[in-house]
């Protein structure tokens, strides 16, 4: 089987002329390896944080004991709370046992502690704060956010 590639008499000079047509395959293949390239790396590009959420139910005693408070003012200085109206002042090296004191329990690490800070605190006393509640074993924190 033979095709004609030439145009029409023997000797004369005829020109195939230009292509407008687009060969979409190199395109189609570059598309569909990168598809395979995100399909591979998206999982691994996800990052995971564990959350210790509370239930979205109320608390079935509301006499129940307040919630311990460290405040942290822009001075520096470190607040404990004590009761609903007490609150004393701490440092960073005694924060453990004023806290095991406030919270009155035999367990005091299991308990959840809530820090609120001014906003002028520095980022490093906040994190000075944090820190040591680690090194002592409170792992259960929660942060407070007020709005004026």
């Amino acid at each position: 089987m033979a095709a004609k590639l030439s145009g029409g008499g023997g000797g004369k000079k005829f020109s195939l002329g230009q292509n407008a047509d687009i060969n979409v395959t190199p395109f189609v293949d570059v598309m569909l390896v990168l598809l395979i390239i995100f399909m591979v790396t998206a999982p691994l590009a996800t990052v995971s944080i564990k959350l210790d959420l509370p239930p979205a139910t109320p608390p079935k005693n509301p006499d129940s004991k307040p919630p311990t408070f460290i405040s942290i003012q822009d001075s520096g200085r470190i607040y404990v709370s004590f009761g609903k109206s007490d609150i004393r002042e701490s440092r960073l090296e005694n924060l453990s046992n004023d806290l095991a004191t406030s919270l009155g329990v035999p367990n005091p690490t299991n308990e959840r502690v809530f820090i609120r800070a001014d906003k002028h605190v520095k980022y490093r006393e906040f994190m000075d704060v944090i820190n040591q509640l680690q090194t002592d074993g409170y792992f259960k924190i929660g942060l407070i956010s007020e709005e004026l």
